[in-house]
């Protein structure tokens, strides 16, 4: 009898316990705070701890919407005009039908051309740099701010061989210029946003990533660095802000890859360090003075150096010199290869092309040369390049 009372003693307190577990569990899942506090490690998501990063770095990744906030009063909406002749007509050389309709069809009305583009406030005083191919040829051009106004423009100065422009416009409030990013060079990766005025829908803001850095041979300048973006480009964004996710600029909108008219990831961007230098002297003097010695190039490939026995496939062959130009005064031949200027190695034609521009009309600067097997140093007098010189 003993042994029975105890063992369902022990059945009554075991279903007692395990009642209670459950009842705690249940109170801790569903309503923790009637057994107080409980002491957990703090959870930290991917995002939670990309943002104090950002934080410290004041770059936010989750919106770039200060970025934006910043640039956007920068970034202006380009309208051109040009008068185009209308067409002759086919039958007006016929005598018949000068008869019947005499003048009339020489006197029709001109024709206007229209075209849009973007561009980008650099100053207070209404200094908008652009793409050259915006506004080139166009007799009246009109810029459309931010904020609604719309002010005539004059074009203070060119440069074809970057593509590049500055206009001016007078305002009688205040205009909003964009800030210019640190000369720290980007990376590739780095998050990038693009402004501008596709198809003329209005002001239009872009994302994606620098896809690439120094991109050359490209067919589209002379003087090619382009800053290739993933970020959307399409007609209508040419000349417009390229910024980086603090909102400062860090190149000009110029062309895209396309084989349908639309963007297709591939967009490429003329950095800020050279719109800078070429808006800069188009400022002070109303166009760029770049150095010339008047030769013609050609890249030296493997089997190049092979078939002339070059000792190497290092620098640049000079294929042609103009007769009374400062390489020929300097005794430069055809023949001869150009290592390097003024100790900058030349590898290629569009290096050296850099290399002779940068330097300044009227300098004797050291060009490195191999004649042969020869290595020789010569002094040449850099002239004044041309205007859309195709030589060096």
């Amino acid at each position: 009898m003993a042994d029975f009372t105890m063992h369902r003693l022990w059945m009554i307190f075991a279903q007692a316990v395990t009642i209670s577990v459950a009842i705690l569990f249940v109170i801790s899942t569903l309503k923790p705070e009637w057994i107080g506090e409980r002491q957990t490690m703090p959870a930290v998501t991917i995002q939670e701890a990309t943002q104090s990063a950002s934080a410290q770095s004041g770059r936010p990744v989750s919106s770039y919407s200060e970025a934006a906030r910043q640039a956007l009063p920068s970034v202006v909406h380009i309208f051109t005009s040009k008068e185009v002749k209308a067409q002759r007509h086919p039958f007006s050389d016929d005598p018949l039908f000068r008869h019947f309709f005499g003048d009339r069809l020489e006197n029709r009305p001109q024709q206007r051309a229209s075209g849009l583009g973007s561009g980008v406030i650099v100053s207070p005083e209404g200094y908008v740099l652009t793409n050259n191919h915006v506004i080139e040829a166009a007799d009246e051009i009109e810029v459309a701010l931010n904020d609604g106004r719309k002010l005539p423009a004059r074009i203070v100065g060119r440069d074809p061989e970057s593509d590049l422009a500055v206009l001016q416009i007078k305002a009688d409030g205040k205009l909003h210029a964009i800030t210019f990013a640190a000369p720290d060079p980007l990376q590739v990766g780095d998050v990038v946003l693009a402004i501008g005025n596709p198809f003329g829908v209005g002001q239009t803001v872009t994302m994606g990533i620098v896809s690439a850095l120094g991109r050359t041979h490209l067919g589209i300048n002379t003087f090619e660095d382009f800053i290739q973006t993933d970020a959307a480009i399409n007609p209508g964004n040419s000349g417009g802000a390229l910024i980086d996710a603090a909102g400062h600029l860090v190149g000009i909108n110029a062309a895209i890859y396309s084989r349908s008219g639309g963007s297709l990831g591939i967009g490429f961007a003329i950095p800020v360090s050279l719109a800078r230098s070429v808006m800069e002297q188009i400022i002070q003097n109303g166009s760029v003075t770049r150095g010339w010695i008047g030769v013609e190039v050609q890249a030296i490939t493997p089997d190049l150096a092979e078939s002339f026995s070059m000792p190497s496939a290092d620098g640049t062959l000079i294929s042609g010199v103009m007769r009374g130009s400062p390489a020929d005064r300097a005794g430069v031949r055809p023949g001869d290869v150009l290592i390097a200027v003024e100790g900058r190695k030349v590898n290629d034609p569009q290096a050296m092309l850099e290399a002779i521009a940068a330097q300044p009309p009227g300098r004797l600067a050291v060009f490195e040369l191999r004649r042969g097997k020869e290595k020789l140093e010569l002094k040449v007098e850099i002239g004044r390049r041309p205007a859309l010189s195709r030589g060096d």
